[in-house]
């Protein structure tokens, strides 16, 4: 899968735009490998969390994304801008495998392993396997990362996402690694609630 020309020509002008109206706080960003297959991961806040994550890196992300985003003019449009259907409806090992090609050529995975936005009253709710999953089979880092605040248009109260250092998962057991990511998250999203 090559880098997609549609989102490299709208990134600079989702960025600039986004950048103006919420006035985001990205914190950690140096800690986003520049080259490299890794997988970026972190809790579901709102729709507004994509161009968050646009503004963060100037590589490419390829998104998993839910299945119901491709139909009609959707279908053209998201797979123009890399981005995986995901039919969350079942245990999906067709969207896996192509998130798995896409980081054996050395690319970007973004996913929100909650699966949707968290409207429950916890910090966060539990993660699929997803992530830890492609990560372990391809031996790519995982940057973690938490969104903090709310999206306030032109005012002092910032958006914040804050990412963690990169690593790698270490030995077979996936539920042990899954809850390590959830975790490391989790503790972002308490210290950054605290900066607030």
């Amino acid at each position: 899968m090559r880098d997609c020309l549609l989102y490299r020509i709208l990134r600079p002008i989702v960025c600039f735009l986004f950048k103006a109206i919420y006035r985001p706080n990205i914190i950690g960003k140096e800690n986003i490998p520049k080259t490299g297959r890794i997988v970026i991961c972190g809790n579901h806040t709102n729709m507004m969390d994509i161009p968050l994550l646009f503004c963060s890196t100037k590589r490419t992300i390829h998104f998993l994304a839910k299945d119901e985003l491709f139909k009609g003019l959707g279908k053209p449009f998201f797979y123009s801008m890399g981005c995986i259907p995901v039919n969350r409806r079942t245990k999906d090992k067709k969207s896996l495998a192509s998130a798995i090609k896409v980081l054996e050529e050395d690319k970007v995975i973004g996913i929100f392993p909650e699966g949707t936005f968290n409207k429950t009253e916890d910090i966060i709710m539990p993660f699929k396997y997803g992530a830890v999953k492609m990560a372990s089979v391809t031996d790519s880092y995982l940057v973690p990362f938490s969104i903090t605040g709310n999206y306030h248009m032109f005012t002092k109260k910032k958006i914040t996402i804050c990412f963690a250092k990169a690593y790698k998962i270490k030995g077979n057991d996936i539920e042990k690694a899954n809850n390590e990511l959830m975790d490391k998250v989790k503790k972002l999203i308490i210290s950054n609630r605290k900066e607030l």
